[in-house]
């Protein structure tokens, strides 16, 4: 979304008739809320209509103090204090006063652009960036036009600052104090934004909100949520997906003491499991555990990763589905030649708190809290799941550790076990809530994994080192076939996340194609999705363009960027006169490696210092050019940066991988599946280029460029191009 609000005016925001004001809840004060026009297209792709209830997005009460709803989930990126910050500019509030809190599900806080209640994208900030600044700005017209009438003196003799209106004379009032009075008065007909010159906390780093209490341990996480008397419910998961229980003896599981009741349930993707209910989670984990259970594998794939692979390269290694198309030269006429088959492993998005939620099932409602991405499909599917209308459905979002994408899966596979849990229990006799957890085996052995692929390419070059022809050929699965997303990103049999960076910006003679493969893994968008893939493939293999041409890997990629691409190049530059790259001496035995990407409109530059000892690869400093346009607080782009990388850099590290046998995951836990730690954490400094552009996305965009810029300093110094995810430098 691109609005011209440099000159303060609002367009490209919402009417306004989209905004509504809702009585004054208890304590007095003024709450504004905001609706969204039902004509966006994804709005269908959810799933049942979301309740019609205002929402407030602001809340003013009168001890001063400012309430601003946040209309996504808080997993790490900052949104909390990001959003706040967006109204708090253009109300004047005092920042030490504004406070942030997770909404709910409801209609008031769908995405602008996507029509639906989610976090994903990278593009919290992006799409609301004028639906807040606009809703402050509203707010702030009002307590004005309040305090203008209390002085009887014109609205324009008055200022605001740091939460009070001044006046004439001499004269101020707080904004608690003229909330009741301002909440009173019609809504303006139009507002005037800010020109970025008049910010004053946008563009400055900004603590988090929410710092304090996650560092001090006091944050409640959905994790930590459980309301009195509520029961905990595990559920044994099939070992291949889809499967059935046949038959299962209960016996000893309902011996140990403190389990309640084992139930059979559905479970995503048309299987069944068994649900332990307990008094607490370590009853019911011991109840699990003396399950015997046999399951049904009748007429399932059972995929083997090896296998896969080994199809995967077949099939790369023959034309598919055309994605594009350009003129090129016969690769046999090529003066120098790259050939190269990439293979990478599934994924586990593997946040740091697994997957949990509780539900409340009554005859006529239901309550559910749980750490949403997708509040509109989770309301929606719990609704259907319970027998409700989405109406009948409040649906708390609360705190998550991380999720990365796993919390925004369509079909809603924990959330509709867990309601399915609650009405066996309740079917059972039973009363209260039920807390359903997946312990960090469940979440590895759960699916939605980013896919396998394997990319084949073919390059020519000519005597000057320029390329001239370029086959390429994807083989793996299709994240939105199948999905409610399906019609919005598949075309002629493609998935536009399969192949989404590819090519572009860079000016080369692509002929790409796609194997889309059918699989019984469920798979599913990861932090920055297609990238995660492409960018590895692209920035590898223009590094190895440029030293078959002989010509600096900045200078060849400049090259191929052209004058069309100022942001990129602009990143790019950054990161190299940051980094001291060309310049400045490095360690023996230490190189180089450079890569760059866009996605999610944003663009990041990786400039890295790297070197590798007795076969061991060791990534020493990182840094970074981003260019997401108008930074709103620099401090949580630097933070998200800086966990963009580590996670990018764990999937470099062996063991990196899911893997299949039999249709079964082999990983189980951490000592299987590799991530990250705090050893491996390499110096990072991050550099923003300066604009006043409307924001693009920063949740995902550190990840893609981190991997092949590593993998391009190792190659110079060992010779070896790297081909594959993990890392392996044995088969390089």
């Amino acid at each position: 979304m691109r609005t011209e609000w440099m000159e303060g005016k609002a367009t490209g925001g919402m009417s306004r008739r989209g905004f509504i004001k809702t009585a004054a809840v208890a304590g007095g004060g003024l709450v504004l809320g905001f609706v969204i026009p039902e004509s966006n297209k994804f709005a269908r792709a959810a799933e049942g209509p979301a309740p019609s209830q205002p929402n407030a997005f602001l809340r003013i009460a009168p001890d001063n103090s400012v309430t601003v709803s946040v209309n996504r989930l808080e997993f790490g990126q900052g949104v909390h204090t990001s959003l706040p910050m967006l109204i708090a500019e253009e109300l004047d509030a005092d920042w030490s006063q504004v406070h942030g809190a997770l909404a709910p599900a409801g209609d008031a806080y769908k995405d602008p652009m996507f029509g639906m209640q989610m976090t994903g994208g990278s593009g919290s900030v992006a799409h609301s960036f004028v639906q807040y600044r606009e809703i402050g700005a509203r707010a702030r017209a009002m307590l004005i036009t309040a305090a203008a009438q209390q002085w009887k003196v014109k609205p324009e003799q008055c200022r605001t600052s740091k939460g009070v209106v001044h006046g004439p004379g001499g004269k101020k009032a707080t904004y608690g104090s003229l909330a009741d009075a301002a909440m009173k008065l019609p809504l303006p007909e139009k507002v005037t934004l800010k020109d970025p010159k008049q910010f004053k906390l946008l563009g400055k780093p900004t603590p988090r909100l929410d710092a304090r209490a996650k560092s001090s341990g006091k944050q409640e996480f959905s994790m930590d949520f459980k309301p009195a008397g509520a029961k905990v419910a595990l559920v044994a998961h099939p070992p291949v997906f889809g499967a059935k229980v046949a038959k299962f003896d209960a016996s000893k599981a309902k011996a140990v003491k403190g389990v309640l009741d084992v139930v059979e349930i559905p479970v995503d993707r048309g299987g069944s499991g068994l649900a332990v209910i307990a008094d607490g989670y370590w009853p019911a984990k011991l109840g699990r555990d003396a399950l015997v259970i046999d399951w049904d594998t009748a007429g399932l794939e059972k995929v083997s990763s090896e296998r896969q692979l080994a199809d995967y390269r077949a099939l790369a290694a023959k034309p598919g589905t055309p994605a594009r198309k350009a003129d090129t030269a016969p690769l046999a006429t090529a003066v120098h030649k790259i050939s190269a088959v990439y293979e990478f492993p599934y994924l586990a998005h593997a946040p740091m708190e697994p997957l949990n939620c509780v539900v409340d099932l009554q005859a006529d409602r239901c309550t559910v809290w749980a750490g949403s991405q997708f509040q509109t499909f989770d309301q929606a599917a719990a609704a259907r799941t319970a027998g409700l209308k989405p109406e009948q459905v409040t649906f708390h979002t609360m705190m998550a550790g991380g999720g990365f994408g796993r919390r925004a899966v369509p079909t809603s596979d924990y959330i509709v076990e867990a309601v399915n849990i609650a009405k066996a229990w309740r079917a059972a006799g039973h009363t209260g809530a039920v807390k359903l957890i997946w312990s960090r085996e469940d979440d590895l052995h759960g699916g939605y994994y980013r896919p396998s692929y394997v990319h084949h390419a073919e390059i020519g070059l000519d005597n000057h080192g320029d390329i001239v022809a370029w086959d390429h050929v994807i083989a793996g699965q299709s994240i939105l076939t199948g999905s409610p997303f399906e019609k919005f990103g598949v075309k002629d049999g493609i998935d536009d996340t399969t192949i989404e960076g590819m090519g572009k910006p860079y000016k080369v003679p692509l002929n790409l194609s796609v194997h889309n493969t059918k699989a019984n893994v469920p798979v599913l968008w990861w932090r920055s999705v297609g990238s995660t893939h492409t960018a590895f493939v692209m920035e590898t293999l223009l590094d190895e363009a440029a030293q078959i041409a002989n010509v600096d890997p900045v200078a060849y990629r400049k090259k191929l960027l052209g004058k069309d691409n100022p942001r990129h190049l602009a990143a790019l530059e950054l990161a190299v006169a940051k980094s001291g790259y060309g310049r400045k001496a490095l360690r023996k035995g230490h190189a180089w490696g450079v890569a760059l990407h866009e996605s999610f409109n944003s663009v990041v530059a990786y400039v890295v210092e790297a070197s590798v000892k007795d076969g061991t690869p060791k990534l020493h400093k990182v840094t970074a050019g981003v260019h997401c346009n108008f930074p709103v607080n620099p401090m949580s782009i630097e933070a998200q940066v800086q966990g963009a990388a580590l996670m990018a850099l764990g999937t470099t590290l062996p063991g990196a991988a899911i893997t299949l046998k039999d249709g079964m995951v082999e990983q189980s836990n951490f000592h299987q599946y590799t991530v990250a730690r705090m050893p491996d954490m390499p110096q990072i400094a991050v550099y923003i280029v300066p604009s006043t552009e409307p924001p693009t996305g920063m949740g995902e965009p550190g990840v893609p460029p981190l991997a092949p810029a590593y993998a391009n300093a190792i190659a110079k110094l060992t010779g070896k191009r790297l081909r594959k995810l993990p890392f392996d430098l044995k088969t390089a």
